[in-house]
């Protein structure tokens, strides 16, 4: 690492210990900093060629748009999917010219595909649609994954915050999830919201009910932490030391909700030092214990590449 970057690495730790403890206080403003921070940090990341396909469209809406990422030559790969958050009513997947990019493109250079999902937003799109319309990119992965480079049978799922409820809702919900079963090979929510809530501290609440609707009653059902035990798939759970209020909570009882199957472990990790963005933020920066959890993980299932990072 240059002096330069040594430097952009040191001010953002010094960002992390100050915004920290005090995360919940300006959720958005707070989100803002670290999103800039991270990108201007993963801009110095030295360049890996890539292959991109930008905004395929999986459905009639403009927001319904995928991109693509892959190492040259890439072939039967495994699939990445990536949903990103937002708080149901904004987010988009290149809130930056790398964030959320980074994510899908922090498993492009392990040797699988990344794919990166649009989503409509509430009010126009309620529960379930955020759902369906992972359903509707799944489909279009699945249609195009072998002309991309990727094995279609070997597909891993990745929700954040918002992104995160309607990955699982698509995953878990049985009133919403394909017949067929969701043709997953895993499943991870990284600081997902798993329970509907409108509690007075949860600063989010007005586009919970955007989403979720008014009726407080229904949120029961159609939070994903009531249909935990449904999961068919291997789950990673993933929660920041400094998450948005509730998060990690839900998190925690998602996982204590999970079946317990024979097989690969389930798994669930606290990511220390980090809040609800930096989560995600990170990858492909050189603080690499979370990518590398996540990509062991995958191994662990029996999902993984053989290929591993120029650092390795």
């Amino acid at each position: 690492m240059d002096v330069h970057r040594e430097r952009q690495a040191a001010d953002l730790d010094d960002l992390m210990d100050v915004i920290g403890p005090v995360w919940a206080r300006d959720i958005v403003g707070h989100s803002r900093r670290v999103i800039d921070a991270y990108t201007a940090l993963l801009r110095t990341r030295p360049a890996v060629a890539l292959c991109a396909t930008r905004n395929v469209p999986y459905g009639p809406d403009a927001r319904q748009r995928l991109d693509v990422y892959g190492a040259p030559g890439v072939a039967n790969a495994p699939v990445a999917v990536f949903v990103h958050g937002g708080a149901f009513v904004r987010g988009q997947k290149d809130v930056t010219d790398e964030v959320y990019a980074n994510v899908p493109r922090y498993f492009a250079r392990h040797g699988w595909l990344g794919i990166n999902v649009e989503y409509r937003l509430a009010p126009e799109a309620v529960f379930p649609e955020g759902a369906y319309d992972v359903d509707r990119a799944l489909q279009c992965v699945r249609r195009h994954a072998q002309g991309w480079g990727g094995d279609p049978s070997r597909v891993v799922l990745i929700g954040h915050s918002a992104g995160g409820a309607h990955a699982a809702t698509f995953a878990l919900d049985p009133d919403v999830s394909p017949a067929a079963g969701p043709g997953l090979s895993a499943l991870v929510l990284i600081g997902a919201r798993v329970r509907a809530d409108a509690r007075p501290d949860n600063p989010n609440a007005d586009a919970v009910r955007a989403y979720f609707g008014m009726n407080e009653s229904r949120y029961e059902q159609r939070s994903p932490v009531t249909h935990a035990a449904c999961a068919t798939m291997p789950v990673l759970v993933a929660v920041a030391q400094f998450e948005n209020p509730h998060l990690a909570e839900y998190g925690r009882e998602f996982f204590d909700r999970l079946s317990h199957r024979a097989g690969p472990p389930d798994r669930f990790l606290t990511l220390v030092g980090h809040n609800h963005t930096s989560a995600v933020a990170h990858l492909g920066s050189a603080d690499e214990a979370f990518g590398r959890e996540l990509i062991a993980f995958c191994d662990d299932v029996g999902v993984g590449s053989d290929f591993r990072s120029e650092k390795e």
